[in-house]
């Protein structure tokens, strides 16, 4: 490397590094919470990282978003409320309100800094979704809006960091109880689950507490470039199992009907990101079979 070029280092293990050489920082800023920085790659475009953790390039963050809001939303097929926990960069509200079915996104996110950097430097991320008057944002810890909360949610959508720092209060057990306390009859939760190759342990976790709480608990995948070791997973949690295998009819039908302009998801796509590759499958079984018991008994 040149003593002039400047490169970001992924900080997320301990024994993998991934480093984008980065044309410029755009801004470099520590928040009361969280150490945030927006670059500009030639490869990946603006980029986002926050405590040295890769949160999205404008390159690939179609993929995340896209597979974040449509399958919970299409497999529902009637959603008008949703609550996002995190998101504050703004990729997913933008990509739920493509849905003109849904009638209020409530995003519950701690840090207002995260929100008002990414007004002014992900502006093409958000594309003005904060303003939109179907939106509303309350500020303060995650885990404690959904303990507290009297609303009722059709999909819930955990747009978290890695279970570190303040991202950690996310994964537990008592957080996702109070998750399916506040969704509707046959809602949906999906969460961010990290990348089974590197972190099986965030999807064990997650799988074991989805196990006591839903009648049908799994994950579903998309790839990330960004996200290094291949198949990301989505953890998926509903008691209406027909969700999940709703006919790709009925999903094109949907489709069609919303309008979308993905790039990432399709009906066929959907369906597929159920099928899972057999070593993340008996991941997925072995905790789902045996739950965390301070969630109860599982349901089935």
């Amino acid at each position: 490397m040149g003593s002039d070029e400047t490169w970001l280092t992924e900080t997320l293990y301990d024994d993998v590094r991934m480093s984008i050489k980065v044309d410029r920082v755009l801004f470099d800023s520590q928040t009361d919470h969280q150490h945030l920085v927006v670059a500009e790659s030639k490869r990946f475009g603006r980029l986002f990282t926050l405590d040295g953790v890769t949160q999205l390039t404008m390159a690939d963050e179609f993929v995340y978003h896209e597979m974040l809001a449509h399958v919970p939303i299409l497999a529902h097929g009637a959603v008008r409320d949703i609550g996002i926990v995190g998101g504050g960069d703004g990729g997913l509200v933008e990509e739920v309100l493509k849905h003109s079915t849904v009638e209020r996104v409530t995003i519950a996110e701690l840090d207002a800094g995260v929100i008002d950097f990414a007004r002014t430097h992900l502006a093409d991320l958000s594309r003005g979704a904060f303003d939109d008057p179907r939106v509303e944002i309350v500020l303060g810890d995650g885990a404690d809006f959904v303990a507290t909360t009297d609303r009722r949610f059709d999909v819930i959508v955990v747009d978290s960091t890695d279970p570190i720092g303040p991202g950690a209060a996310l994964f537990t057990p008592e957080f996702y109880g109070n998750c399916k306390r506040i969704l509707q009859p046959g809602g949906v939760l999906v969460t961010q689950n990290g990348v089974p190759f590197f972190q099986p342990e965030e999807l064990r976790s997650t799988m074991r507490i989805f196990g006591g709480l839903f009648a049908d608990a799994t994950c579903y995948l998309g790839v990330v470039p960004t996200y290094i070791g291949g198949f990301m997973a989505f953890g998926w949690g509903t008691d209406d199992a027909a969700l999940r295998t709703v006919p790709l009819t009925a999903l094109r039908k949907r489709f069609d009907a919303a309008r979308l302009d993905t790039r990432y998801y399709t009906p066929e796509l959907h369906l597929a990101s159920f099928a899972l590759p057999r070593f993340i499958a008996e991941l997925v079984e072995a905790a789902r079979d045996a739950p965390d018991q301070s969630v109860g008994p599982p349901i089935r």
